[in-house]
């Protein structure tokens, strides 16, 4: 058999395609058959990357994650605001509103693994809130925001908005969503970080929804 030429453009496609499939139709109802319909690969083609739709799903998670955090540092880097708390409150703004980043939220409700879940806490513990914390030092310092310890109100902060609010976790319709976005809301003002407002909390209910 001819070896593959381009290995890591048939992974690629594999994941891509997957993904697709997974929205489209749902996890659960995509079989491997039809991924292999979809990109046209031979089993062996695709078990030579993959030996399960399993693994198939991990590297889709792994994607994901890779993109958010991709989209976060761009928008960290060229967000422009007349201070930092704007910044702040346009990032997450445009955040929310991203379909890439919420693409895949319903379709694999079902399937979060504790794995995904604990790599997620880490990435936003490890790397992203340091970034924040950078830019509510920003806001301290040209005083648009009041912050005492940033790192840490960096960290409550994402890992509320990211994880205690977030339906898709917990299975919660909007409006129960909403109450807690509201206590969030109220939280971070009380800690001096105030960028939850109406217009987020609508963008972030509307992403959970989709």
């Amino acid at each position: 058999m001819a070896r593959n030429k381009h290995p890591e453009q048939t992974f690629e496609k594999i994941v891509v395609t997957a993904a697709r499939l997974f929205v489209e139709k749902g996890y659960e109802q995509t079989s491997v058959q039809d991924i292999l319909d979809a990109t046209g690969l031979s089993k062996g083609g695709l078990y030579h990357h993959f030996k399960s739709k399993e693994q198939i799903l991990d590297a889709v998670m792994q994607r994901r994650i890779q993109y958010v955090n991709k989209r976060f540092q761009e928008l960290i880097r060229n967000t422009p605001g007349k201070n930092a708390k704007e910044k702040l409150k346009k990032i997450l703004g445009q955040l929310a509103a991203d379909a890439e980043t919420h693409a895949l939220d319903q379709a694999l409700a079902s399937q979060l693994d504790p794995h995904f879940v604990v790599n997620g806490i880490q990435t936003c513990v490890d790397q992203d809130a340091p970034i924040v914390a950078g830019l509510i030092r920003e806001g301290n310092h040209d005083g648009s925001l009041h912050v005492q310890q940033p790192e840490l109100c960096a960290e409550v902060f994402l890992m509320l908005l990211n994880y205690w609010a977030n339906p898709v976790l917990f299975h919660r319709n909007s409006e129960e969503t909403k109450v807690r976005l509201r206590y969030l809301q109220s939280v971070m003002i009380q800690l001096g970080l105030d960028l939850i407002d109406d217009s987020l909390i609508a963008d972030l209910i509307q992403a959970y929804v989709q």
